[in-house]
C-alpha cells in the first residue's frame, strides 16, 4: 500500500496532537466555571521552586489528585500557605500546558479547611505503632560491617535498581547481590513489598536488605506508610535499610527500619565500605604501626645504651671477681663442715657396731655358753619352768644337742 493510498484512508476530520491539545485547551480555559473554581482537597506534596509554589491536592480517599501552582508574586497574598497533610479550600483557574499534555490549577487563594484525613490517619497509625515500641532504637539491629550477600527489594524498572547496582559494584566488587522484585507504587504495592521482604527471609542468604524507591510525590509513596509494610520490616530478622528517595517527608517505613537514608544510592553507600577507603585505612594503619615500632626500637636502644654506661661506671668486672672469691671461701668452709660431720658420723657408727657385736647371741655362744630351748622353741631361763621328762634343745656355738630332763635342782 503506497503513501497515497494510506493518506486516502485518513479522514479529513483527523486532528494533529497540537490541534487536539489546542481544542482541549480552548474548552477548559474558556469554560466559565473553570475560569474561577473553588476546589477542596488535602495537600499531599509541596515543591517550593524559585518560580512559585508547586503542590498537589488529592481527595481524602486518595482516588483523585490535581497539580497546583501559585506563582511567586501571588504567594504572599495567600491566606494559608499550603502544608503537607493540611486540608485546604483553594480558588483558581484551570490551565493546560500543550508541551506536556497536562493541566493544572493556577491557585490565587488558599484558606484552611482543617487537618486532612490522610494526615490524620497517618498520625494515628504512627502514634499506635510508636506506643508498641516499633520505632524504638533498642529494637533496631546493627548493620553487618563487611556483608558478602545483599538483597535489594525494589521495582525492576526503577532507576533505583540500576543506581544501587552501579554503586555497589564500584565500592565493593565481587559482592553477591540478590534481587527481590516489588511494586513500589499503587494499590498493589503494600502486598508486593511484604512478599518481597518475605522472599528474602525465606531464602536465608542475605545479611542485609535494602528497600528502595527512586523518589516521587508524597501521594505516590503511600505504600511505605501502610501498616502491613511497617510490620513486615519490624518482624524481619535481617537488618533493613530504607532508601525511598524523598528528603522532605519521613515515612513510617523509615521510622521502623534499622537504618534510613534519603536515596537508594545513599543506602548502597552505607551498606558496604569502599574498597578504596579500606585500602587507604590499611595503609594509614601500617604507617602508624611502623612509626610505633620504630619509636619502640629507639626507646629500647636508648635504654640499652644507658644500662651499658651504668655497667661501665659500676666496674662490674671487679664486682664479679669479688663474688667469685667470696664463693670460693664459702665452698672451702662448706667442705670442712662436711668432712667434720662425716668423721663424727663414722666414729658414732663404730661405737654402735661394737655394741651390736657385744649384744650378738653368737658371741656369747663362742665364749662357751649355751642356749636352752623348750619344745615350743622358747628359751628356758629358770629351772622352775622345766618338767621331769621334758625334752630340751641345747644350742651350742657349733651345732645343738637334744636332752631329756631327769632331775631338777633348785
Amino acid at each position: 500500500m503506497n503513501s497515497q493510498q494510506t493518506n486516502s484512508l485518513i479522514p479529513d476530520s483527523a486532528l494533529s496532537i497540537a490541534g487536539l491539545t489546542n481544542y482541549i485547551q480552548s474548552l477548559l480555559e474558556s469554560d466559565s466555571i473553570l475560569r474561577q473554581v473553588w476546589v477542596t482537597g488535602e495537600v499531599s506534596s509541596i515543591n517550593n521552586h524559585r518560580a512559585g509554589l508547586f503542590f498537589t491536592l488529592q481527595d481524602t480517599d486518595g482516588d483523585a489528585a490535581i497539580k497546583c501552582v501559585t506563582w511567586k508574586g501571588q504567594i504572599a497574598k495567600l491566606a494559608q500557605i499550603p502544608t503537607v497533610g493540611e486540608q485546604l479550600i483553594v480558588l483558581g483557574s484551570i490551565r493546560l500546558y500543550p508541551a506536556r499534555g497536562e493541566y493544572q490549577l493556577t491557585v490565587w487563594q488558599a484558606i484552611p479547611a482543617g487537618e486532612g484525613l490522610q494526615a490524620l490517619r497517618y498520625k494515628q497509625l504512627k502514634n499506635r505503632l510508636m506506643a508498641e515500641g516499633l520505632f524504638d532504637d533498642e529494637r533496631k539491629k546493627p548493620l553487618p560491617t563487611h556483608p558478602q550477600t545483599i538483597a535489594i527489594a525494589t521495582s525492576p524498572t526503577a532507576a533505583a535498581w540500576g543506581d544501587i547496582q552501579k554503586t555497589l559494584k564500584a565500592r565493593y566488587p565481587g559482592l553477591h547481590i540478590l534481587f527481590s522484585p516489588a511494586t513500589v507504587q499503587g494499590e498493589q504495592a503494600p502486598d508486593s513489598i511484604v512478599k518481597a521482604i518475605q522472599r528474602v527471609e525465606n531464602d536465608g542468604r542475605a545479611e542485609v536488605l535494602i528497600l528502595a524507591r527512586g523518589g516521587g510525590a508524597t501521594e505516590e509513596l503511600a505504600c511505605f506508610n501502610d501498616e502491613r509494610v511497617v510490620r513486615a520490616i519490624a518482624d524481619c530478622p535481617i537488618p533493613i535499610i530504607t532508601g525511598i528517595g524523598h528528603q522532605r517527608d519521613e515515612s513510617l517505613a523509615d521510622l521502623v527500619a534499622d537504618k534510613s537514608v534519603h536515596t537508594p544510592t545513599a543506602a548502597a553507600e552505607i551498606v558496604v565500605p569502599s574498597l578504596d577507603n579500606l585500602y587507604n585505612q590499611h595503609c594509614d594503619r601500617v604507617a602508624v604501626l611502623s612509626e610505633v615500632v620504630n619509636y619502640s626500637v629507639r626507646i629500647a636502644q636508648d635504654k640499652v645504651k644507658t644500662l651499658k654506661n651504668q655497667l661501665q661506671r659500676s666496674r662490674l668486672d671487679k664486682q664479679v671477681e669479688q663474688e667469685i672469691t667470696a664463693l670460693g671461701w664459702k665452698r672451702e668452709k662448706l667442705l670442712q663442715a662436711v668432712n667434720s660431720k662425716s668423721q663424727t658420723s663414722k666414729q658414732q657408727l663404730e661405737v654402735l657396731r661394737q655394741k651390736l657385736i657385744t649384744l650378738n647371741p653368737r658371741a656369747v655362744l663362742q665364749r662357751g655358753y649355751a642356749v636352752v630351748r623348750k619344745e615350743n622353741g622358747s628359751i628356758a631361763r629358770n629351772a622352775s619352768e622345766l618338767n621331769i621328762g621334758e625334752e630340751l634343745l641345747i644350742q651350742l656355738n657349733q651345732g645343738a644337742a637334744k636332752v631329756k630332763v631327769i632331775k631338777i635342782k633348785d
